[in-house]
């Protein structure tokens, strides 16, 4: 077999409908069925509740233009990790990749292919015993195309987001037919319900935590064509159709169930279909979310295992991990790796509260990767950028800010989870040095 170090490299196949789809599939996954609800208990009315919806948009799109100027700045696979690698050094990366390969990207497939299952399950009757095995067939399936190469991948990804895209049109269809002129009176404010400011500030943890995802066009960005120019088109035209999507699929919910209904619902979406077609309706929207949740984890799949394979082509993983198939340019060995991890995580049954604990290490690697922007305008100011972030440095600020911002607020409400997950990013460390130590020995040996 070919070495990680004379592997060919990645070919440049995906266009901007490609790109804008992974931008779509990796954000809009089943979040957006079940978290307005949430959003809903912290809120006096609709009116506080949209305007949290689109600053939670707004804040993204301003971490998307980030990403736009950082992808065409290193349009190769990698994403944050390489980011992190160039700005910081190799411990930093390591860091990242290190929290993000071993839970939280296995994690949170494993979280969200078990959410797939059940809801395929419902869809066509099957016992509740059935998802995890239909579970694992949907990882199995996935890695499998995947093997084949970006394209692949991508033809699946893309029938699977305008799918996802349907269920949200067809949502919003049956808010609008439920609505009968009455947004006025969902959007006035309750005077019996009194929310606190904390409570608000609480809602926009749940409304960006759903509009996570933005970054993994970024993993796959050694495989997009022209990305100085594709890369940021493809960021922004995916972001504007999620944000566009999420804050209509609220409207839905407002006008279909009200503000109290969807506070009181545990499955928004099911009972907003429900009212109008009864079981068969929320058997549709059981498809719809099983649709949405499978293409999801196509995206993460995807898009970790080209991190994987970064890191074994620096050493910081074994080198066959780095490998390239010749024919496929699939990182075969990195997607077997993550799929399999995946599967145990999903039998194994904990990996929920593993993805609870590595969620701040997730964003404090967003802050520091966007903080890399800073470094490069720094450091290659001369260097000719086809895409630069507009207002730099306000924007960049304010999306780190936030960011902290968001993880102190997590670590108030969540001290336990926030410390578990330093501790994780912590245990890199001294992995980081025996494996580095390991690694000289070996290069040492005869």
């Amino acid at each position: 077999m070919t070495t990680a170090t004379s592997s060919p490299s990645y070919l440049r196949r995906l266009g901007v409908w490609d790109g804008a789809m992974i931008v779509i599939g990796g954000v809009i996954g089943a979040g957006i069925f079940r978290t307005p609800a949430t959003v809903a208990e912290r809120t006096s009315s609709g009116l506080p509740l949209l305007v949290l919806w689109v600053l939670g948009g707004l804040l993204t799109l301003t971490g998307v233009l980030c990403y736009a100027e950082l992808g065409s700045r290193r349009p190769q696979a990698g994403g944050i990790y390489l980011y992190l690698r160039e700005a910081f050094g190799m411990l930093p990366a390591f860091l990242f990749g290190w929290t993000m390969a071993l839970i939280n990207y296995p994690g949170s497939v494993a979280a969200v292919a078990t959410t797939f299952a059940d809801y395929f399950c419902k869809a066509v009757d099957l016992p509740l015993l059935w998802v995890k095995p239909v579970g694992v067939a949907a990882i199995v399936f996935i890695v499998g195309v995947n093997l084949f190469g970006i394209r692949a991948g991508a033809l699946m990804q893309n029938i699977f987001a305008v799918l996802k895209l349907a269920a949200i049109a067809l949502l919003v269809a049956v808010g609008l037919a439920l609505a009968h002129g009455h947004l006025g009176g969902v959007l006035a404010a309750d005077a019996t319900q009194h929310v606190s400011s904390g409570a608000f500030v609480g809602a926009l943890l749940p409304v960006l935590f759903t509009y996570g995802g933005f970054h993994y066009l970024n993993d796959l960005a050694g495989e997009v064509r022209d990305p100085q120019r594709t890369l940021p088109r493809a960021l922004l035209l995916g972001m504007l159709g999620v944000v566009l999507a999420y804050v209509l699929a609220n409207v839905a919910y407002l006008t279909g169930l009200g503000h109290a209904g969807l506070a009181a619902s545990q499955a928004p979406a099911a009972d907003l279909m429900r009212r109008l077609f009864g079981e068969t309706g929320a058997k549709v929207m059981a498809v719809g979310i099983a649709c949405s949740t499978f293409g999801y984890c196509s995206i993460a799949i995807a898009g970790g295992a080209r991190v994987l394979q970064t890191m074994g082509a620096d050493g910081m993983l074994f080198r066959a991990v780095g490998y390239i198939d010749p024919r496929t340019r699939a990182p075969q060995v990195a997607l077997a790796l993550l799929g399999g991890w995946t599967v145990v995580l999903m039998l194994w049954g904990n990996f929920g509260q593993l993805v609870d604990y590595t969620t701040v290490g997730e964003w404090l690697g967003h802050a520091f990767g966007i903080g890399t922007l800073f470094w490069y305008r720094w450091k290659f100011v001369d260097e000719p950028a086809p895409y630069r972030v507009p207002l730099f440095p306000l924007l960049p600020l304010v999306f780190v800010l936030t960011v902290l911002g968001v993880i102190v607020a997590t670590a108030i409400a969540s001290p336990h989870d926030a410390g578990m997950s330093l501790v994780i990013i912590a245990l890199g460390a001294p992995v980081y040095w025996l494996w580095r130590r390991w690694q000289g020995r070996s290069l040492r040996s005869p």
